[in-house]
């Protein structure tokens, strides 16, 4: 076997350096159609010797040794133990736990040796096809011993920055939803999903010597994971591709990750029966670009194009010379992957191809809906389940044994969902307390949100709080515009590219006959110039099916001031006013909703208050309804004591002249709980009302008279 040199390893070693920086694409490395380079694992392995030069000293001197190409028996098919993780930011690179079975099926079959096209290779390639007899298996145990299922997810903004595949790896490890910890490389072939790998489409590292952290893994663009929902037929094969480099196979051309250059024909790639290539991202048949294998096979052979390590589009194949050197790096200690498929790790990864029921799990496709609309409940529960008890609070079906039921819910509320799942022999519970948020009807005009009464804004039917991996928008009980209380989003630079939401329910608008005006207050301070914070209102007239963008405002627009330090508003000087009056016909619905969402770039903390929404024009003040009252001859000096309240609401209120006044207490769904007439006098008018059955909560409380109302919050204790 030639001597290999050393840029021929496709390694990822160089993604550990936090400090690493984005390269510019090199097209000469990239596929016809496509903006990413196809692998880039050699070019990164030469960066890293660069910088550490004892590295290539004790590569060079242990390079060989897990890699001899001897015959071995393939009678023992062996298992590897792989985890998908998931890196994502709410986005389509979230992908379904569907897309990483068929890709799992789509590696089971190329190294098997089950996939149809192997049937049509080359004729002058027939003969040298092999199977590698390996299995891949999802894992159903972390290193804890925790159970789950082969698959973690992690919310985070880095799987959009593929400078530093380590930083990436360091966001799994601390913010999965399964095990924060290191899965180790000898354990498992780890997997990590993301939606940009620098300038690559996947890239990892073949076994190095000492090398056996979790980074001992593979990256991989979402779009290349699986042919199915983002994934694609032509992408399926990089993993194929990329899991052949952790097995220690190197492109078929070499040592670089430009195919297609003439001094490829003088290096080799170790393998015996693959023929000198240049290396092609076309499939041309008739290519051969090398006359350096003639000594070898006697006649100038033509490139074998199919390989599974080439770069073009009709990848089928490995050789027996690739399966050999693949099946020896496995029986090597190298990179530990004499360890991967050893009996007792298998049992100690969950990967022995017993499956139990270890977890019940549920998913939604939504979870806040209007009354009367259906929820699409999914049985999520590993590794196996046959029978299924569902239990729904305030459905209008509270329970189901179907595996995935739809479910209708028709009373607003916040409500739990409880699943109970069994495999015959053992079952496991998974309840979530507050989970489906159903609305009520819409709140009337004016709408006044000043966060006063509230001791928290999580898990309340008022304001839904959607959470992009960080802090979440919060309750401040000590900062506020012209109360005491705001919502506050605590801004870290650690949550770049997160995407928080602070989400309304419904309002009635259908009273609105000309303009709407949403107006608030908010505070915000970056801290420097180069901050990209971004603030964006929404409007929505479904319920939140879909959402309109009205208002957006960047970093420097929101705030010319440079706070270093962690930024809390001071002063009503510190406040800005923001009037919204592009709100067409078309949502003055009874169930308009808006939401408020900031997207992190390195600033401060945001603040918002005030919220404010009311017919016509813009105001700087706050609009409650009370102002021109006086004017009109119903009622002026309107007043409301105590509030809270514990069991008796005042309502005082002067009028110019004796008229009836109609005094409804309403709740948050809009339902009205009580109702009274009122002869009122000329003067001073004061309506005592009973609270004492009425449960803990906010309410409204509308005064009707001679075509005027004005409707104020208050809270019951």
């Amino acid at each position: 076997m030639k001597k290999i040199i050393l840029t021929l390893l496709g390694v990822a070693f160089i993604s550990l350096s936090a400090t690493s920086q984005k390269q510019e694409i090199d097209l000469n490395n990239t596929r016809p159609g496509e903006s990413v380079e196809y692998c880039v694992q050699h070019k990164k392995m030469e960066e890293y010797f660069v910088a550490h030069p004892e590295a290539r000293e004790f590569y060079e001197a242990n390079f060989d040794n897990p890699i001899t190409e001897i015959n071995q028996t393939k009678a023992v098919v062996r298992v590897i133990p792989v985890v998908f993780h998931v890196l994502h930011n709410g986005g389509e690179e979230n992908i379904s736990r569907e897309q990483i079975y068929n890709a799992v099926d789509i590696l089971n079959r190329d190294y098997a040796g089950e996939n149809a096209d192997l049937s049509n290779v080359d004729p002058e390639f027939i003969g040298f096809q092999d199977t590698a007899d390996i299995v891949f298996r999802l894992a159903t145990r972390a290193p804890d011993g925790t159970c789950f299922s082969g698959i973690t997810r992690t919310q985070h903004a880095l799987s959009f920055d593929g400078s530093s595949g380590g930083a990436q790896v360091t966001a799994i490890i601390n913010g999965n939803d399964v095990y924060n910890g290191q899965f180790p490389g000898n354990m498992y072939l780890n997997v990590f999903v993301i939606a940009d790998a620098g300038v690559a489409a996947g890239y990892t590292t073949n076994p190095i010597p000492g090398f056996t952290s979790m980074n001992n893994g593979i990256w991989i663009l979402h779009q290349y994971v699986g042919d199915i929902e983002t994934g694609s037929a032509g992408r399926s094969r990089a993993l194929t591709h990329e899991v052949g480099h952790w097995l220690n196979l190197s492109h078929p051309w070499g040592g670089t990750n430009n195919p297609g250059g003439a001094s490829n024909c003088s290096i080799d790639d170790g393998v015996s029966d693959t023929p000198r290539c240049a290396g092609t991202t076309v499939c041309n048949f008739t290519i051969n670009s090398c006359n350096e294998d003639n000594a070898y096979w006697g006649y100038d052979k033509k490139d074998n194009i199919e390989n599974f390590m080439e770069y073009s589009y009709c990848s089928k194949m490995f050789t027996i010379g690739q399966v050999t050197r693949m099946r020896n790096a496995l029986q090597s200690s190298t990179g530990g992957r004499n360890n991967v498929y050893s009996s007792s790790n298998l049992t100690a990864t969950g990967a022995t191809g017993i499956l139990n029921l270890c977890d019940a799990r549920f998913t939604t496709d939504k979870t806040t809906i209007c009354a009367g609309d259906s929820i699409q409940f999914t049985n999520d529960s590993y590794n196996v389940s046959t029978g299924w008890t569902w239990s729904f609070s305030g459905a209008d079906v509270t329970s189901s044994t179907d595996e995935n039921p739809r479910i209708t819910y028709s009373t607003p509320g916040l409500y739990t969902v409880t699943l109970n799942a069994t495999d015959g022999t053992s079952s496991d519970i998974e309840t979530k307390t507050n989970f489906i948020r159903v609305l009520g009807t819409g709140l009337p005009l004016p709408f006044i949100e000043g966060f006063e009464s509230y001791t928290s804004i999580s898990n309340i039917t008022e304001w839904e709080i959607e959470n992009g991996g960080g802090n979440g928008f919060e309750l401040d009980p000590n900062v506020g515009h012209t109360g005491v209380k705001s919502a506050r989003l605590i801004n870290n630079n650690e949550d770049v590219g997160n995407i928080d939401e602070l989400q309304s329910g419904p309002i009635d608008l259908t009273s609105v006959s000309g303009s709407l005006t949403l107006s608030f207050r908010y505070a915000f301070k970056r801290k420097s110039t180069s901050n990209s914070d971004e603030f964006k209102v929404y409007v929505t007239n479904n319920c939140g099916n879909t959402w309109a963008l009205r208002k957006i405002m960047s970093a420097s627009a929101m705030s010319s001031a440079i706070q270093t330090q962690s930024y809390v508003p001071s002063s009503q000087a510190d406040w800005t006013t923001i009037h919204v009056t592009n709100i067409s016909s078309a949502y003055l619905v009874d169930n308009f909703r808006c939401k408020f969402q900031f997207k992190a770039g390195g600033g401060n903390n945001f603040y918002i208050d005030n919220i404010n929404i009311y017919a016509g024009s813009a105001s700087e003040e706050i609009v409650d309804g009370t102002s021109g009252l006086e004017e009109s001859g119903a009622f002026s000096r309107l007043s409301m004591y105590p509030n809270p309240t514990e069991g008796e609401l005042n309502v005082g209120f002067d009028v110019q002249v004796a008229s009836q006044a109609v005094v409804r207490l309403i709740d948050v769904s809009g339902k009205v709980i009580q109702s009274h007439v009122i002869s009122a006098a000329q003067g001073a008018n004061l309506v005592a009302l009973d609270t004492q059955k009425m449960q803990s909560g906010v309410y409204f409380m509308n005064i009707e008279m001679n075509g005027s109302s004005q409707t104020k919050k208050f809270i019951v204790k």
